[in-house]
């Protein structure tokens, strides 16, 4: 593969990777771009920092022309965890401003806008288990594979929310809208077997070789010349720039203003 020269502003890899080095593991052969999700070295735990970080995140590996291809997996045996308490308390604090509010709507915004507008090369995500939180990406990206213990569930109505911040929209997108209400109000859980039947994955695969298929995935991919693998992105992910573009803003502003709304008036 030809050298590419950084030019002013473009990424780099050996700065981005240590700039996000508290949320993902990052490791590049040959144009593919593994990123292995984690909080401290264990299974990555959603907070607040990284609800700020990941949509810079995808971003900058987005503009790195030397990214070809790009897996995203988990640590251990989980794909996301739940936040602790100091995590929960920070998410959504006593006494918070208006510009703490808005800068989490934006903030929201981002995480899903660059993963699905900024980033223009296959991906491939590597369910490796449960996730407690925020699967959307893992449904957005072009190929899926999951463990068979993983399932799909979105808690926020059971927990008085408007479920508008990403796995709801997804859901939608996947599984149809009829479908989707009916798992938004309940909360009632997609199993992996389940999720294969109904498109939201694509391959079963056991935990010990999840990896292993995904770079199989990538190699396959990678045979084929540049323009053929960025364009068949181009036309694989237009279905969700499609749905982001033309109803997360409406679902996330609804989820926060609910949010507000109980806050006001009870």
């Amino acid at each position: 593969m030809p050298t590419r020269h950084p030019v002013a502003g473009q990424p780099v890899f050996e700065h981005y990777s240590l700039e996000f080095a508290d949320y993902f593991v990052m490791d590049r052969h040959d144009g593919v771009l593994t990123l292995r999700l984690h909080t401290d070295g264990g299974p990555a735990r959603f907070n607040l920092d990284v609800h700020r970080a990941w949509g810079n995140a995808w971003r900058e590996i987005g503009g790195d022309p030397a990214n070809e291809v790009i897996i995203i997996t988990g640590t251990g045996d989980l794909f996301l965890d739940f936040p602790n308490a100091d995590d929960l308390s920070r998410l959504q604090p006593e006494g918070a401003t208006d510009q703490f509010a808005y800068n989490t709507y934006y903030e929201g915004l981002k995480l899903i806008e660059n993963f699905v507008h900024a980033i223009d090369v296959p991906t491939i995500a590597a369910i490796n288990g449960p996730s407690r939180f925020h699967t959307e990406f893992a449904l957005m990206a072009d190929l899926t594979i999951a463990t068979d213990d993983v399932v799909f569930s979105d808690g926020h109505f059971a927990a008085a929310t408007a479920p508008g911040d990403g796995l709801g929209l997804a859901l939608q997108e996947t599984l149809g809208t009829k479908r989707a209400a009916y798992h938004l109000y309940t909360g009632a859980p997609v199993d992996a077997h389940t999720a294969l039947e109904l498109g939201l994955v694509n391959e079963i695969v056991p935990r010990d070789q999840i990896m292993d298929r995904a770079h199989e995935l990538a190699a396959l991919i990678m045979k084929q010349p540049r323009a053929a693998r960025r364009f068949t992105h181009a036309i694989v992910s237009r279905p969700w720039r499609r749905r982001v573009s033309e109803d997360f803003g409406v679902q996330l502003s609804s989820e926060m203003l609910g949010i507000s709304a109980d806050k006001i008036f009870g």
